[in-house]
């Protein structure tokens, strides 16, 4: 096989231990010459194997409260010193470098600290010097080290070690050098945005790359960079897509907005916009008054809810066909009812923290955007108007605000008892997309004497209070900042519809 060579000796120093024990023994197992240091060590030790502290090597011991272990020319020179130049050969010979064939490491864990909430100097220390380096040399010389550069890369090293009997191609080690950089420019890029506070240039490196069967249509590629694992586990179905992990991005954003009103939301959603949600008490009478917003729509959707989900919930959501569903967690029997299908995507959500800055290509660039994290509250609803909203209306118009916040702009979200009745989405007139959403309801048969009107911007003229008046919404809700502010103002003064204005417009494009 091209460039074969087999592992001889290891230097392991990481900071996860999980998943070691296996490979530690394998490498046993086959005779691999085992150096360690600090708490990798006397993991080794506890396994009853014998390992070489590496300050035996160095003849100098961890200094610096641990700062410095490895940093020391006859580990580097054992891991970069070339095998077949004849000059690095008699070098290592002459200083009494022992060769380094294989290098194990993981990283301090410095991203995991900031979201943690660390301190400056918890995450100062979480700034891994020796670990980066011996990651950089290995990969350097990847022409004769094997580099694992995480945790994550564990897996595959034990399968070549079993299958290979400890021999590794050119290939391979190339392969694990290509990752070993991925980790490396990844993990400088964290260090380098939280050091520049989000202010600097962009460094985006978003994790592991899942590659998907296809980008937003078949002819195109696509690729979901990031931990998808630690944001859901999939119990049932096909791969997802690329279109299902953008309906997926925006059904969890609105839900995380819906889960801050009191009882139980769902929501379906179809093209990153919401068909159909509502907050009741349990879950199941959720799905229903979800379900009813647009029955149609529904169909092929992606539901969400941040409750479990129980039989009685799962043999009525079952009744129609979706693509995805995902929850925090299912009974054994709601799972045998939805799983009957196997093509259904079933998803438990993890918790996991979203990024705080949203990226897009644009031209021959990319933008970047804060998220955008205002929750609407009844805090939040300011009144405009001569009549106050109801108690209920208040409600409303939050849940309404919601909603729109997180549909395609221009946005026109009609709702009523903490239920969407029907959206305008996507349209270039605002007109228009109040006379969508009015439309829509009348198919449905919603009564809408009582509901809710909420925008996504400004009304830059009185014709959508008026519209929404005659259709019997009776109370209303926008950013505001148009000029012309007061002529709606006026007009539902006029008319006994109450208007609040909250401040904060929500486009979405």
């Amino acid at each position: 096989m091209d460039g074969q060579k087999r592992i001889q000796s290891a230097l392991i120093s990481v900071f996860h231990k999980d998943g070691l024990e296996p490979i530690v023994r394998e490498l046993d197992r086959l005779g691999v010459h085992l150096y360690s240091t600090g708490g990798t060590q006397t993991f080794i030790e506890g396994l009853g194997l014998k390992v070489t502290p590496v300050e035996e090597i160095t003849t100098y011991p961890s200094i610096l409260g641990g700062r410095v272990k490895t940093l020391h020319p006859k580990v580097f020179g054992g891991i970069l010193g070339r095998r077949d130049l004849d000059s690095d050969v008699a070098q290592l010979e002459e200083y009494a470098i022992p060769p380094i064939d294989l290098v194990i490491v993981d990283l301090y864990p410095f991203e995991a600290t900031v979201t943690a909430g660390g301190t400056e100097s918890e995450i100062i220390e979480k700034i891994d010097i020796g670990g980066i380096s011996l990651i950089r040399a290995g990969a350097k010389n990847h022409a004769d080290v094997v580099i694992v550069p995480s945790m994550q890369h564990y897996a595959e090293l034990l399968r070549l070690l079993k299958d290979q009997e400890g021999s590794t191609t050119l290939a391979q080690r190339r392969a694990f050098a290509a990752a070993a950089f991925g980790v490396s420019s990844h993990y400088d890029g964290a260090i380098y945005n939280w050091f520049s506070g989000g202010n600097g240039d962009l460094r985006l490196s978003a994790g592991p790359t899942t590659v998907l069967r296809y980008g937003e249509n078949p002819h195109q590629k696509g690729a979901f960079h990031g931990d998808l694992a630690g944001m859901f586990e999939q119990l049932n179905g096909k791969e997802l897509s690329y279109n299902n992990l953008l309906d997926l991005d925006a059904a969890v954003d609105l839900i995380q907005d819906l889960d801050t009103i009191e009882g139980v939301p769902f929501a379906i959603l179809k093209h990153n916009n919401a068909c159909g949600a509502a907050v009741r008490a349990t879950v199941k009478e959720a799905w229903d008054a979800a379900l009813a917003g647009d029955p149609v729509s529904a169909f092929g959707g992606v539901l969400i809810t941040t409750a479990r989900i129980d039989k009685a919930t799962a043999e009525a959501i079952d009744s129609i066909f979706f693509e995805i569903i995902t929850a925090p967690g299912y009974d054994d029997d709601a799972l045998a009812v939805l799983m009957k299908k196997k093509n259904r995507m079933i998803l438990k959500r993890r918790t996991a923290a979203l990024p705080k800055t949203k990226v897009r290509a644009a031209l021959n660039g990319v933008l970047t955007e804060d998220a955008d994290t205002v929750v609407p509250s009844a805090a939040s609803m300011k009144t405009a108007t001569v009549k106050a909203p109801s108690a209920q209306e208040v409600s409303d118009l939050v849940f309404a605000t919601m909603l729109v916040k997180h549909t395609k702009s221009n946005a026109i979200v009609l709702a009523k008892g903490n239920q969407l009745i029907a959206s305008g989405t996507g349209q270039t007139s605002r007109v228009d997309a109040l006379e969508q959403a009015i439309a829509k309801a009348g198919r449905f048969n919603f009564d809408l004497h009582g509901a809710v009107m909420a925008s996504d911007a400004f009304f830059p003229f009185p014709d959508c209070v008026e519209i929404a008046h005659k259709a019997g919404i009776t109370a209303v809700v926008h950013p505001g900042g148009s000029i012309r502010d007061q002529d709606s103002i006026d007009y539902c003064n006029a008319n006994g519809l109450a208007m609040c204005i909250t401040g904060t417009r929500h486009f979405k494009h």
